[in-house]
């Protein structure tokens, strides 16, 4: 499987607001098996499952491309005035493919990203998301237009989720 490469470029000094350390790294771009909506934020929680669900639906029927990935939302940052904004849905594949229906191919972004990982309960990742916003201000950093989180494998105990969350940056 082609996994994402993180190369640190530069570290962030200490701890970011709310406990989480933000890294400036070089991301290249990855293979997602994907399904594109648009919806609000706050709909994601409740919406999210119909999408992924149909993802994994695919994978099923290709095992080929499945290697262990993970689950990425991949967010392009064109938020209209009702607040939806595109989202691809979807899992992380061994290589590119030819689209099968809604399920396409996607590609996370390549290039500088800033970077932090949140630990516990996904009602949290608001928080990571923040403090990616308040680094990216403190320290002149621009978005690039995109955001992605990588959710780390299940746990039943919600203190020992992990997702990485990381934004382009211009």
């Amino acid at each position: 499987m082609s996994k994402i490469t993180l190369a640190p470029v530069l570290s962030s000094l200490g701890e970011q607001p709310m406990g989480y350390r933000v890294t400036v790294m070089q991301a290249e771009a990855q293979p997602i098996a994907a399904f594109r909506t648009r919806m609000a934020v706050r709909d994601i929680p409740a919406r999210f499952k119909q999408p992924l669900d149909r993802v994994w639906e695919f994978l099923g029927q290709h095992p080929n491309l499945r290697t262990g990935g993970h689950n990425v939302f991949l967010y392009r940052h064109d938020m209209d005035s009702a607040g939806a904004m595109t989202i691809d849905f979807g899992v992380q594949v061994a290589s590119p493919f030819e689209a099968d229906g809604d399920v396409f191919c996607a590609m996370t972004p390549a290039g500088e990203v800033a970077a932090t990982t949140h630990y516990g309960s996904y009602a949290g990742l608001g928080s990571a998301h923040e403090a990616v916003h308040t680094w990216m201000k403190k320290n002149g950093r621009i978005d690039g237009g995109w955001s992605w989180e990588i959710y780390g494998d299940w746990n039943e105990n919600p203190d020992k989720l992990e997702t990485r969350i990381l934004y382009l940056l211009r």
